[in-house]
């Protein structure tokens, strides 16, 4: 799916930033196949509160002179579905939660 790569790229990296700069604690990647001509990204780490601004609606757009607050919104713009799992049990995860953007094959239903 090299057509994917581009995309899957800003998703990953756009996940992890936003892990890396709001959370204290590890972080990890996955990608995978979601289904046949779609890539997932996911991203978990160890705090529960999902960002506002990877909700449906999200904050306003920053203004154009910010110099943070693009991430998200632009993970939403760049993938055809997106969501977030809060993971309250404790064990393999370890708690936290998972941010996931997925690109190719048009919007799922989710």
């Amino acid at each position: 799916m090299p057509e994917l790569v581009p995309t899957a790229e800003l998703l990953a990296a756009e996940l992890l930033a936003n892990s890396h700069c709001h959370t204290k604690g590890p972080y990890a990647l996955r990608v995978r196949s979601a289904e046949p001509g779609r890539l997932r990204v996911a991203v978990w780490d160890t705090d529960p509160r999902v960002p506002p601004g990877f909700s449906n609606g999200g904050p306003p757009a920053p203004p154009p002179d910010a110099e943070h607050g693009r991430g998200l919104p632009l993970v939403r713009a760049c993938a055809d579905a997106w969501g977030a799992s809060v993971l309250r049990e404790l064990g393999a995860s370890k708690g936290g939660k998972l941010l996931w953007a997925e690109c190719g094959g048009g919007a799922a239903a989710w």
